[in-house]
């Protein structure tokens, strides 16, 4: 059963991301040639996934342990240019030897 607020809240949700992506779409009319403000815009992305993802790297897995070998192989292998694949199986099989080591 759900709750009497969630509709609410739902169309507060709607309401806030409709209004995020569309109130600059109808506000700003001419390209943005200010290269500060392009960076930013550029780099915004990047921060947020970094944001969200950074903590459940850490503890997603049984141990803190086992996330952070997994991250520090994970930018390891990132670092020496190998694909996204090839960085995504190297993690999970850090994680699962790490894992079955320190219990």
């Amino acid at each position: 059963m759900m709750k009497p607020g969630i509709y609410a809240y739902i169309l507060t949700m709607f309401v806030v991301s409709f209004a995020v992506r569309v109130l600059p779409l109808t506000l700003i009319k001419k390209p943005i040639t200010n290269k500060f403000i392009k960076s930013f815009l550029y780099y915004v992305p990047y921060a947020t996934l970094a944001a969200m993802t950074f903590p459940t790297i850490l503890y997603a897995t049984q141990s803190p342990i086992s996330g952070a070998a997994a991250l520090i192989v994970g930018l390891a292998t990132a670092w020496f240019g190998f694909d996204l694949f090839k960085v995504a199986v190297s993690c999970c099989g850090v994680v699962l030897l790490v894992e079955m080591f320190i219990r």
